[in-house]
C-alpha cells in the first residue's frame, strides 16, 4: 500500500488542485508516519530498540545526555518519564523521516515519483528496521534542502542535531564545503571547524569500538553490494549527464561529490560491506534526486513517459525482489499494525 500511494500520485500529479497539493502531502506523510511508528515487531532490530528504552528509563537526565547517541536516548528517557511505550518513540522517528522524506520529494520535478524512489529501501527498509539511521537521515535531508538554498549554516545544524542520533551523520557534514560554490575558502574552514565539533562531540571517541566492530570483525552485511550499486547507478547517471540538468551551480557541485562517494562506495564495501553500507545509508538521497528529474534529459513527452514508467517499474522490482528473496526480510513480515495484534 505504501508503494501504491506515489505511484497513483504519479498518475494523478496533474489532476490535483495546486490549492490541494499541500493538504494531500501532510495528509501523505502522516499515514506513513503512522504506518512507521504503530508496527508491531517489524524491523530487524524491533528487540534492540525495546532495550534502548528500558535503558533510558532507568537512567538519570545527565547520565542520558552524556551517552552515546544522546538524542536518540532523550527521546526514550521522555517518552519513559511520560509513560509511554516503544510506538511513541517510533512513531516520533517515523514523523521526523517523513519530514525530511516530504520536504526532500517535493523540492524535486516530480515529487511523487521522488517519495516512490524512497519507499521500498529508505522508508520501508531504514525507517521500519533502523530507528536512530532513520532520525538521522530525515535531518540529513533536511538539511540537503537547506544547503540546496545556500544555507549553510542551517544545514550544518540539521546534521548535528541528526548526528545525536546516530554519530554516522557527521561524516556527511564535509560534502557541503566541497560543494560551495561562493566563498570557498571560507566554507571550507567553517565546514572543516563543525566538522572537527561534531566529531569530537559524536564520534572520536567511538572510532576504536567501530573500527573493531565493523573492519576487524569482519561483518559482513548481506546485500550490502547490492544497496550500494543502488546508490552507485545513479551517482554514474548523474557524473555523465549533469551539465545536460538545469541546476543552479551549488547544487551541481553538491550532487557532483555526493555521487562521486556513491562510486567510491564499490571498492569500500569489500573492506567493511556493514560499515559502508551504513555510511551509504546517508547517500540514498542521491537515488532521489536523480531519478525524479532523470524524465527532463528528454523534451519529447512520450520519451519522458517512458522515463518515468521506467523508474516504476524499475523500483516495482526492487520492492519485489527485496520483499520475497532478501535474507532478512522475514523481519519485516507480515507487517503488523499494534491495534490489530
Amino acid at each position: 500500500m505504501l508503494f501504491l500511494i506515489p505511484a497513483l500520485g504519479v498518475l494523478a500529479q496533474r489532476r490535483l488542485a495546486p490549492s490541494a497539493q499541500t493538504a494531500v502531502w501532510w495528509l501523505v506523510g502522516g499515514l506513513f508516519a503512522l504506518a512507521i511508528g504503530l508496527r508491531f515487531e517489524v524491523g530487524g532490530d524491533w528487540f534492540a530498540y525495546l532495550g534502548y528504552l528500558y535503558r533510558a528509563a532507568g537512567m538519570s537526565l545527565i547520565e542520558v545526555l552524556l551517552h552515546g547517541d544522546p538524542g536518540y536516548y532523550l527521546l526514550n528517557w521522555v517518552v519513559a518519564q511520560l509513560g509511554g511505550n516503544i510506538y511513541w518513540v517510533n512513531l516520533a522517528c517515523g514523523a521526523i523521516l517523513m519530514t525530511g522524506v516530504v520536504a526532500f520529494a517535493r523540492r524535486q520535478p516530480l515529487p511523487w515519483l521522488a517519495l516512490l524512489v524512497a519507499v521500498p529501501y529508505l522508508i520501508i527498509v531504514v525507517g521500519m528496521g533502523y530507528s536512530r539511521q532513520a532520525v538521522a537521515l530525515g535531518f540529513v535531508l533536511l538539511g540537503l534542502v537547506a544547503l540546496g538554498d545556500s544555507r549553510l549554516r542551517v544545514f550544518v545544524v540539521w546534521v548535528m542535531i541528526g548526528a545525536a542520533f546516530h554519530k554516522s551523520a557527521v561524516l556527511i557534514l564535509p560534502v557541503a564545503g566541497l560543494a560551495a560554490s561562493h566563498n570557498r575558502l571560507l566554507s571550507l574552514a567553517w565546514i572543516g571547524a563543525a566538522s572537527l565539533i561534531g566529531g569530537y562531540l559524536f564520534l572520536f571517541d567511538s572510532v576504536d569500538s567501530l573500527w573493531a566492530n565493523y573492519v576487524e570483525a569482519d561483518y559482513q552485511s548481506q546485500g550490502g553490494l547490492i544497496r550500494v550499486l543502488m546508490n552507485a547507478i545513479p551517482a554514474a547517471l548523474y557524473l555523465g549527464l549533469h551539465k545536460y540538468l538545469a541546476l543552479k551551480e551549488g547544487e551541481r557541485r553538491l550532487w557532483w561529490w555526493m555521487s562521486l562517494l556513491a562510486i567510491v562506495c564499490i571498492p569500500l564495501v569489500v573492506i567493511s560491506s556493514t560499515a559502508t553500507d551504513r555510511v551509504a545509508l546517508y547517500l540514498i538521497p542521491i537515488q532521489i534526486f536523480v531519478f525524479a528529474r532523470l524524465h527532463t534529459l528528454v523534451q519529447d513527452s512520450l520519451w519522458r513517459a517512458y522515463i518515468v514508467l521506467g523508474v516504476l517499474v524499475y523500483y516495482t522490482a526492487v520492492l519485489a525482489v527485496w520483499l520475497f528473496f532478501a535474507a532478512h526480510s522475514f523481519a519485516w513480515l507480515p507487517y503488523q499494525l499494534v491495534w490489530l495484534v
